[in-house]
């Protein structure tokens, strides 16, 4: 590995584009495939001695802001965005390094949670810690969630799905409302000083751009979780599921989220999904 990857990864995607891809006519006599130093740094506010440097790794501490100008002008996708600011840490020392102070989030599940979740079959129902990285599910949660993109991924977390994945907003119509109370928690975790919400904070409010930030913005009110949510699952069309969240005995930040269908059709909808009898989860109201 190269030890300045992050300059040779912005060169490469500076030359992977066309000056006619960021709204910049194109000419007919150039000496270099794709944009010049000079033209992505005006289209990122970016002088051109600084990009120099940044490319040729003298500089290895680029602000979030510069970044994010940088993954702005260059059209990255949400994958490229994360890439760009990983080895963007890698650059500056802090890749490796857990965050400084503060417990660690919960990460192993106790023999009696996943005793829980076998007599919850085949309830959808997942268990997560407080940053919202999945630990342990149903298979009834499984087949509800991974056709949707939830559980893509070594190590899947909810908030980053929310914010990072374009399949999430087709698949929650009411997304705004998830968004709200998605960033309201871990807004009110990273505010009481832990430093792995602020670090996922961090992450995506570079990630997702102005669809977290903004809301991080707002005006501060607690998370407000809506007691029935509807999900658009490839099979089995619209879902009203009623949510429960349960906290487990112990603490550590655990939360067992169930879902439960909110009427008739649903109940139907879920025992296909599930592959169960008619009639295994029944519906709830209120």
């Amino acid at each position: 590995m190269s030890d300045n990857e992050l300059g040779a990864y912005l060169r490469a995607r500076r030359e992977a584009l066309a000056p006619g891809d960021v709204g910049l006519p194109g000419g007919t006599r150039r000496r270099t495939p794709g944009l010049r130093r000079s033209e992505l740094a005006a289209v990122a506010g970016l002088s051109v001695e600084y990009l120099t440097r940044l490319e040729q790794g003298r500089d290895r501490n680029p602000s979030t802001q510069v970044l994010g100008a940088l993954a702005d002008a260059l059209r990255m996708t949400q994958e490229e965005r994360a890439h760009l600011r990983l080895l963007a840490k890698v650059s500056s020392g802090d890749a490796l390094h857990c965050p400084g102070g503060g417990e660690p989030p919960a990460r192993t599940v106790r023999p009696a949670l996943r005793a829980l979740l076998d007599r919850l079959e085949p309830t959808p129902a997942v268990l997560v810690n407080r940053l919202t990285e999945v630990l342990a599910y149903t298979v009834g949660f499984e087949r509800l969630a991974r056709p949707l993109g939830m559980l893509d991924g070594d190590a899947p977390v909810l908030a980053r799905y929310v914010f990072s994945d374009p399949r999430a907003r087709a698949a929650h119509p009411d997304w705004h409302r998830l968004a709200d109370e998605t960033a309201a928690a871990l807004k009110l975790e990273a505010g009481r000083g832990d430093p792995y919400a602020a670090e996922l904070v961090a992450e995506l409010s570079f990630t997702a751009g102005a669809a977290f930030t903004d809301r991080l913005a707002a005006v501060p009110r607690p998370p407000v979780p809506e007691p029935v949510v509807r999900v658009v699952h490839p099979e089995a069309g619209e879902l009203r599921l009623t949510r429960e969240e349960l906290e487990p005995a112990g603490g550590g930040g655990l939360r067992l989220l169930v879902h439960l269908p909110a009427d008739a059709p649903s109940a139907a909808a879920l025992d296909r999904v599930t592959g169960r009898a008619p009639g295994a989860l029944r519906a709830v109201s209120g």
